[in-house]
């Protein structure tokens, strides 16, 4: 008898509707956000630490006024902004890569919430803030458009992931 087959009989199963969250795992959400999150601030100090504090690096130390000024200088270029963009884009995809990886399933689905989970918090801490952000307007908006598609191209990467080979002998049965 076939599996997917019902006993004669016997009531046939429900048919039960899939959702969008029908197989989402929360961990590697979570994981991938906080690798996204972790790995997008980490990346973004080392740059502002790198391309505009050389000088302050040179002389032995960092003053925190230092740290202010060249954090003014990044956030008023338009090459510093774009730099930023795409250090956060890269990290969404990241967090995005590493949730689908963890899921093992629905990995594309898994990144687009790893996007949009960091949209959230991105969101949350733009309102928390209490004062208006120094980054202009459409950069930000450009940062919220790009964090849910790149999540899901993370989890696409994960897709298309090594999967376990098959043995030859279970490979020549199959012809």
């Amino acid at each position: 008898m076939n599996l997917n087959q019902q006993p004669q009989g016997s009531i046939p199963r429900p048919i039960e509707p899939r959702g969008f969250f029908t197989g989402v795992k929360i961990r590697p959400i979570i994981i991938g956000a906080v690798v996204d999150y972790v790995a997008t601030y980490a990346l973004i100090t080392l740059y502002l630490i790198v391309v505009y504090m050389k000088e302050p690096l040179e002389k032995g130390g960092v003053p925190a006024e230092a740290l202010q000024e060249a954090l003014k200088e990044m956030l008023s270029s338009q090459e510093g902004l774009l730099d930023l963009l795409i250090i956060g884009a890269l990290c969404t995809i990241l967090g995005g890569y590493l949730a689908g990886w963890l899921a093992r399933a629905e990995e594309i689905k898994h990144g687009a919430l790893v996007g949009a989970v960091s949209l959230i918090i991105g969101f949350l801490q733009t309102g928390m803030a209490g004062e208006a952000s120094p980054v202009p307007y459409w950069h930000e908006l450009l940062g919220y458009l790009l964090a849910i598609p790149a999540g899901a191209l993370g989890g696409s990467l994960a897709q298309g992931r090594a999967k376990p080979s098959i043995p030859r002998s279970t490979q020549e049965r199959r012809l």
